[in-house]
């Protein structure tokens, strides 16, 4: 599969009369996106706001962050099986309004929701903070059940950010990039010379508002399959989950997942980036197995040299993690594991839930458990009412001067096990 990106480099967010992008600003009709998002019966209200760069401002609590992208060229839509038909995509041309995002928040859905702060020092560990947001505060009607409301709000980012990215339809990019990922035999024949390198994609699907989709179709009840990358950068994988905001993968980071980038740049030069194997996440140990098994012997099937492997979430998914680095070892591919840690406040604790001799190349995206105190801001969009409450918050994080004492946990995109902040290994 053949994609090119043409990106769109967004440098100022403002409303206007129509919805556009000039000279490098997005253009946002305010009330085309009230009546949008207005359609569906369990929303009560939404609120439209802007936030840039710079700005003494915090959004919380953030719920998914998306980017708005529009299909240009080729077969699909963007968001296939949601917002478009379930037609496989990763082909042709896409648009991206680079540097825009959408922002879903609001009454809050489930606890491990977070904040994005535009400036200070809570801004240095999200990438939202360079982003020049569009964001929705969503209000639910009277006595919504927790499950019904998380959908409500995924499909109002998702139904804005297409919107919004159609703007971007018959705008000239500022660059185009090109991603190529050709059939198994045919890419293996090209660089017979060079290692191959697979990317393992864990996505997390424990229930309970722990959940991803795939093609429109809830993950934990596939068993792990391939995809090409350029699938991902479709929107053929989203967020629908409420893991702590720090290691959750929003629908943004599976848009631009770094790794798969990394790999694609060194593509061709020392490694063959063979593709994408997808695998989830479960609750029962039977469903672990089956799927790191499952895994493994994709791994194996494919001819694997080395495999990096990322997960979403803590805890519970460390099993995984280790399961699936265990057996893919077993099988004579050479893995990294990338995850981040909760090693307590003072970084004395178990990094990791579980553990196994043979991870012993590993990427972290640091210590979540670390405090950090946000200053107070000038504006907040959404409400502090959770802050408390929230993961990594803690009964007084909410000082009475509106500034916030709590692990980095709370931060959307904090410690990323995408290593969304940091450069992505893919040595062995």
């Amino acid at each position: 599969m053949r994609l090119e990106l043409g990106r769109i480099k967004i440098t100022d967010v403002q409303f206007g009369d129509t919805t556009k992008v000039e000279n490098g600003t997005l253009y946002v009709n305010q009330q085309e996106i009230v009546n949008l998002i207005m359609e569906d019966e369990h929303i009560k209200s939404v609120k439209v706001e802007l936030a840039k760069p710079g700005e003494e401002t915090r959004i919380t609590p953030v719920k998914d962050v998306i980017e708005p992208r529009v299909k240009v060229e080729g077969q699909g839509g963007i968001f296939p099986g949601v917002i478009n038909k379930v037609t496989t995509v990763g082909t042709g041309r896409t648009h991206v309004l680079s540097g825009a995002a959408v922002v879903t928040c609001g009454k809050i859905v489930g606890f491990q929701e977070g904040i994005i702060d535009m400036s200070g020092p809570g801004a240095d560990f999200t990438p939202f903070s360079k982003t020049y947001n569009v964001c929705l505060v969503i209000e639910p009607v009277e006595g919504l059940k927790q499950p019904d409301y998380e959908a409500a709000a995924r499909m109002a980012g998702l139904k804005a950010a297409t919107f919004i990215g159609k703007a971007g339809m018959n705008v000239q990019p500022d660059e185009v990039e090109v991603y190529e990922t050709k059939p198994l035999l045919e890419s293996i024949q090209e660089y017979s010379n060079l290692p191959k390198v697979g990317y393992v994609y864990m996505l997390q699907t424990q229930g309970l508002l722990h959940d991803t989709y795939v093609y429109g179709v809830d993950a934990k009840k596939i068993v792990p399959t391939i995809l090409y990358p350029t699938e991902v950068m479709d929107g053929a994988i989203l967020s629908g989950n409420c893991v702590s905001a720090c290691d959750k993968n929003t629908t943004y980071h599976h848009q631009n997942n770094p790794i798969i980038h990394d790999l694609y740049a060194r593509h061709g030069k020392d490694i063959n980036f063979v593709g994408v194997i997808i695998t989830n996440e479960n609750v029962y140990l039977a469903d672990k197995e089956r799927s790191s098994n499952w895994t493994a012997k994709l791994c194996k099937f494919l001819g694997l040299d080395g495999a990096i492997i990322s997960q979403e979430g803590f805890g519970n998914p460390d099993t995984d993690l280790i399961m699936n680095c265990k057996k893919i070892e077993m099988e004579g591919v050479k893995t990294v594991i990338v995850t981040d840690e909760y090693a307590g406040r003072d970084g004395a604790s178990q990094s990791l839930a579980d553990s196994d001799p043979k991870a012993d190349a590993t990427v972290t995206g640091g210590n979540a458990n670390e405090v950090i105190v946000l200053p107070p801001m000038k504006k907040v969009i959404g409400m502090l009412d959770y802050t408390d409450k929230i993961a990594g918050g803690f009964d007084g994080s909410l000082r009475p001067d509106g500034s916030i004492e709590a692990e980095i946990q709370v931060i959307t995109g904090a410690t990323n096990e995408l290593g969304f902040n940091k450069m992505s290994a893919t040595s062995f």
